[in-house]
């Protein structure tokens, strides 16, 4: 048996790996992936301790990627020594103006002029908006999210490569287009009302600079009676024209549509859909219905992020997947559930929504395979070589139906684009506590590769509609007595929110109001009504 590996003929090998700084220290402070790649490059060989035998390595060759700002922010010198070190600045305004004038104006030629007439100032006005948000919005210990890339402005002008003539007619509608996008990747990032009031004023400033003659104002109030929503569904929920809605009724109603049809057809969601639930909707069907689209929800305990993914993936025709944790529930669990989940949508093309809560990542290297299936779709070592071998032979006649060559690498590519395309995930967290913020470093796909809808807190015509929704089964004989316990409960919840900071300051101790909080509040108040009454 030869001892010697080397790429067939005078081929060289170049193997290309991405977050070199990534791997994670073990018990004795070493990293044993980095480790055998130094060893490769100082010795050229490997020992096989299994045949005690060396392996020596021949024409290949190494190309690194890291992230300076995820990881262990180290990478061992006597590794490092053997690279040559390029640093990749942001590109400068030039380099991005040409490279998104080509495919706004490559999608556009076909719409109005004067739509068109519109795209050099979209293109500077977007990348001016993303420096002074990005000069606002610093990233902190708290707000470690708080980065904003090439990517973030690739997810705006992708948001606009939907746009279609039927929808699109005239400049101002594309303008309220841009608009939208740029508050989905930027305002839903963000952590609380005020730094959101704080980015519509950039972008006020902005449309007021370059878009005058655009009545554009009325979108950046912090009451607006006319909220600015696009979605697919707005002439019905089998429409996929990306559209605006009119005005929150037509919204309502539609979404009230979907919710009866939901019910009819799964376990019954008994949820109350005010504004900000709709809007929610709306962020989390958007971002999954593009391909690869995967939504990282944040939000305190009952928010509705579960809820509204699920009512989301319905009306985007999908199917919501989950995984049962239980004790005996390991990595081999997982692995069979991603299985099942990679040959629905690879093999059978369906659309799947994987569902995924905090609470179900009993072990934190479940994330490493949810790391990979965020970042590019291929998870390392799911399937064996014959499973392998049985999606390639199920996959041939989609490949040739394409008019691609069905060899093996071309179908295992076609395979794992046809996951990207139909395998989508919306992840579950909390901001509170520690696990959020270590989980998004030590695996950085889990922000960088997701869009963030960030969910702040009910405001109090939520609370006010909760509560009507839940006491109006309850019998109360005086109306202005019910009137007035509907109207108490949302009060009630505000004063010990307004308090939780006076509370910290006397015990020292964090008092969380949530909406489960609430719900559960009123849940015992029915009760005692209802018992009062028997």
């Amino acid at each position: 048996m030869s001892s010697t590996y080397a790429p067939i003929g005078k081929f060289k090998l170049i193997y290309f790996v991405d977050d070199l700084n990534m791997p994670e220290l073990d018990t004795y402070n070493t990293q044993t992936a980095i480790a055998l790649v130094r060893q490769h490059k100082d010795y050229g060989h490997w020992y096989d301790r299994t045949k005690l035998m060396l392996k020596k390595i021949k024409n290949t060759l190494y190309v690194g990627a890291m992230n300076p700002t995820a990881g262990s922010f180290f990478v061992n010198p006597r590794l490092q020594r053997h690279f040559s070190t390029i640093a990749i600045p942001f590109p400068e305004t030039s380099s991005l103006y040409q490279i998104y004038s080509c495919f706004l104006n490559k999608h556009f030629q076909k719409f109005k002029g004067t739509v068109n007439e519109l795209l050099s100032t979209m293109i500077k006005s977007t990348i001016s908006l993303h420096g002074e948000v990005s000069r606002t919005f610093r990233k902190t210990a708290v707000n470690f999210h708080y980065e904003f890339n090439v990517r973030h402005l690739t997810n705006i002008f992708q948001g606009l490569l939907v746009a279609k003539q039927e929808a699109i007619k005239e400049p101002d509608q594309v303008i309220r287009l841009w608009v939208h996008e740029c508050e989905r990747i930027f305002g839903d990032r963000l952590v609380n009302a005020e730094n959101l009031t704080q980015y519509r004023g950039l972008i006020a400033d902005i449309c007021k600079k370059n878009f005058a003659k655009f009545n554009l104002t009325k979108f950046f109030q912090p009451v607006n009676t006319e909220p600015l929503i696009f979605a697919y569904f707005v002439g019905s929920l089998d429409d996929k024209l990306y559209d605006q809605f009119p005005n929150i009724d037509a919204l309502s109603g539609r979404l009230r549509e979907a919710l009866r049809e939901y019910n009819d057809t799964n376990p019954v969601m008994d949820l109350v859909l005010f504004e900000d639930a709709m809007k929610h909707v709306c962020k989390v069907s958007r971002i999954v219905s593009a391909d690869g689209g995967h939504a990282l929800l944040v939000g305190v305990g009952g928010s509705g992020k579960q809820s509204l993914s699920r009512l989301s993936s319905f009306i985007c025709m999908f199917t919501t997947v989950s995984i049962v944790i239980s004790s005996t529930y390991g990595m081999n669990d997982l692995k069979m559930d991603l299985q099942k989940f990679y040959m629905k949508s690879g093999v059978k093309d369906e659309g799947l929504l994987f569902l995924l809560n905090e609470g179900q990542i009993t072990k934190e290297r479940f994330l490493v395979y949810i790391n990979d299936l965020l970042s590019s779709g291929e998870i390392a070592d799911l399937f064996p070589a014959e499973d392998q071998d049985t999606i390639i032979n199920n996959i041939r006649p989609a490949v040739k139906g394409e008019g691609l060559i069905d060899n093996r690498d071309n179908c295992w590519k076609f395979f794992i684009e046809r996951v990207r395309k139909n395998l989508h995930m919306a992840l579950c967290f909390s901001p509170v506590g520690e696990s959020f913020r270590g989980r998004s470093r030590k695996f950085p796909a889990l922000v960088n590769c997701t869009v963030i809808d960030w969910f702040h807190p009910w405001p109090e015509d939520a609370l006010l509609s909760v509560a009507q929704k839940f006491l109006e089964e309850v019998e109360i004989e005086d109306d202005d007595v019910r009137t007035a316990i509907i109207n108490f409960m949302p009060y009630s919840f505000k004063v010990v929110n307004e308090c939780s900071d006076q509370i910290f300051d006397q015990e020292r101790r964090f008092v969380y109001t949530t909406p489960k909080s609430f719900l559960e509040l009123i849940k015992l108040f029915k009760a005692m009504l209802t018992k009062k009454n028997d």
